[in-house]
């Protein structure tokens, strides 16, 4: 089991795909090879592994990123779909004990989800962060987990944003601010 978990964040359709609704495009694409071999890993070592993927529901007008955003990740559509290689990994590793999905509502995993209890109930201290958006929803799951004790691991081969700025000033800040590591 080991005192470590992967959180998988946000690579679905809407965010990788060209025809995504807020998609990475060409960076997130790029990253899939990476992100899968280390899904894989943590699924067949038996660790903990979290796929926290962003929830909307259409028409939501109270939600803070209604007005940030183009509508992405709705409920009950193809743009929640995981991206790629990554949905036959979900699929075909689904039911095992150590994998976990969780519907997020904000860019944090641990914003109004399970996410903190699951981890301490098995002794979890280190987190690592795969997905996209780095400098999003990345970052502010790593915040989180900065401020609730773990430690936190980027792994930098695997995370991906539309802003090319924003995703480095974020690994910068992972490392600077946050004292995670950042493994290439």
């Amino acid at each position: 089991m080991g005192n470590r978990a992967l959180i998988n964040i946000d690579y679905t359709y809407d965010f990788v795909a060209d025809k995504g609704a807020l998609t990475c495009g060409k960076p997130g694409q790029d990253i899939e090879e990476v992100l899968v071999g280390i899904t894989n890993e943590f699924i067949q070592n038996g660790e903990y592994t979290v796929f926290a993927i962003d929830l909307h529901d259409e028409g939501d007008r109270f939600h803070p990123e209604t007005n940030l955003f183009p509508l992405h990740n709705i409920r009950g559509t193809m743009g929640r779909d995981l991206y790629g290689k990554l949905k036959e990994i979900y699929q075909a590793n689904k039911n095992q004990k150590n994998v976990h999905y969780i519907d997020k509502t904000r860019y944090s995993a641990f914003a109004g989800t399970d996410l903190d209890i699951r981890l301490r109930e098995r002794h979890i201290s280190e987190v690592h962060l795969v997905g996209v958006c780095t400098d999003i929803c990345i970052l502010h799951t790593a915040i989180d987990a900065y401020n609730l004790g773990y430690n936190i691991y980027v792994h930098e081969n695997a995370v991906a944003s539309f802003n090319e700025q924003g995703h480095e000033w974020a690994l910068g800040h992972f490392k600077g601010s946050l004292g995670a590591t950042i493994l290439s």
